[in-house]
Parts: C-alpha cells; structure tokens; sequence
C-alpha cells in the first residue's frame, strides 16, 4: 500500500498549532559494526516522528532514497496528526503500533521516582516481550522494502530504541554498539521535548492519561542510555542468556536473518 494518494493531514496540524519542522533525532545507521561488517548507508535510518517534517525534508528524504515508512506510534498518535507531508508522495506506510495504551507502559508514580532506569528498562523488556510478532513484522518490511527504510515513533527513542536494538542483535552488533547507538538521544532530548510539545499534551489527554507534560520533560532529561544496556541483561536473565529469545520465538527465523543481512551489510 502506498501512501502518495492519502490526503496530508495539514487541517488537523494547523488546528493544534503544529509546526512542521526537520527532525532532530534522524540518524542513518549506516557504519554501525554489526557481525562480519557494518551496515551500510541506506539501508535504514531512525527517526523522531516524521508526521510533521516539512515539505523539503520529505522531499530530501524521498530524494535520497526514501521508500519505506514503519509508523511505531500508537493508534492515538496517528489520528491526531496522520501521516503529513509524506503521504504526498510515493512511499510506502506500515503502521506498526508497539505501544498501543500508554497508560499500561508507564505511571506519573513511576516518572516522579527520578530514576530514569527503573522507569525504562521494564518498559522496554515489556516491549521486547508483548510486541516480539510486531518487532518480526517491521523487521521483515526491513528485509523485503527496496531503498531507504525509516523506522520511528514520537521521540525516536522508546519504541524506536527498542526496534533498533532488535535489528541490531539481529545482525550480531555487541552490546556496547547498541547502547553507543541509543545514546545518540540523549543530546537530542530538550530538542525532541520541544518539537513534539504541541502533540504531546492532546494525545496524552486523548489517553486518558493524567501525566504532566512538565514532569515527563523532567523524566526524560534524566535520559540515561545505560537503560539499554539494562534491558539487554534483563532480557538475557529471563531468556536463558538470549536476549533475542522473544522475537525468535514470535517468528524471526534464520532465514529472515540472512535475508536482513543481505539487505543491511556493506
């Protein structure tokens, strides 16, 4: 399914005071070392929410190869601000929602507890373990999409961190290679927390969630990527030392990987 004959949801934009803007948490994950190799530009890249980019990023975007779009955010997100200028192009959307209630995921109790840690790394294991068919799913649009696949979520690091990590254990990448790459977000934080402002407040609302934008700003400064090198033990403590073990019992097989490898290596 493409997405260049969906209308661009501008109307629903304008009306919550959305500022279409470049993303400030894109990365290529080209050159990242994974077993054998790296992966090569192009083949993948991470991203904040790429529903309000503006008109010349998509076009750069598409430009350079983009044709493949995974939406990770919720339902709830999607409808408050579509798909936007991308959808005026030919690209094809999957919407894979990895986080469908975010009242499940995670509490003003938990954020107010100042351990950006303990917050974290059982949302993420959480993710890993409910959503592993849905990891399977965006992994093989990664190993069947011709050109450029960008994968991202609001922030680009929750659901977005969890399914880069999962490509990279794929791939054979150390741990210390995922946790270098979930890192990357945290210089990117108070930038993130200011472009997705205006979003953040209607979809937590529409939710039902009582969580105070300011103490999720206050959360998600307290960005630790050692989170990730938590997930990644706890993973392998409830897996018999496999962190992967969940996404390989919903469906990644070998074959999937060697198809991810032939798609991702340089």
């Amino acid at each position: 399914m493409t997405i260049a004959d969906t209308p661009a949801s501008s109307d629903r934009l304008e009306a919550l005071a959305v500022e279409l803007s470049a993303p400030v948490n894109l990365r290529d994950l080209g050159g990242t070392p994974v077993r054998d190799g790296e992966i090569r530009p192009g083949f993948a890249i991470r991203a904040d929410d790429l529903s309000y980019v503006t008109d010349e990023v998509a076009v750069a975007l598409v430009e350079a190869g983009l044709s493949t779009v995974i939406d990770l955010r919720s339902n709830v997100e999607t409808r408050i601000t579509g798909r936007g200028p991308l959808a005026d192009h030919a690209v094809t959307y999957h919407h894979v929602s990895l986080m469908s209630d975010l009242r499940s995921a995670v509490s003003s109790d938990d954020l107010l507890s100042g351990d950006y840690r303990e917050v974290y790394v059982p949302m993420y294991v959480s993710l890993f373990e409910r959503s592993a068919p849905l990891l399977v799913n965006a992994l093989a649009v990664m190993a069947t999409a011709p050109g450029t696949v960008a994968f991202h979520c609001a922030a680009g690091k929750d659901r977005t961190g969890v399914l880069a990590a999962s490509l990279l254990l794929a791939l054979g990448a150390d741990d210390d290679t995922i946790v270098d790459d979930y890192a990357r977000t945290g210089p990117n934080v108070d930038a993130i927390m200011a472009r997705t402002r205006a979003v953040v407040t209607p979809m937590l609302r529409a939710m039902g969630v009582e969580l105070d934008a300011a103490v999720l700003a206050a959360s998600e400064r307290a960005f630790d990527a050692e989170a990730m090198r938590g997930t990644l033990r706890a993973l392998r403590e409830r897996h018999d030392g496999d962190a992967l073990a969940p996404v390989r019992a919903a469906g990644l097989d070998d074959s999937l990987v060697e198809m991810l490898r032939g798609r991702a290596l340089a």
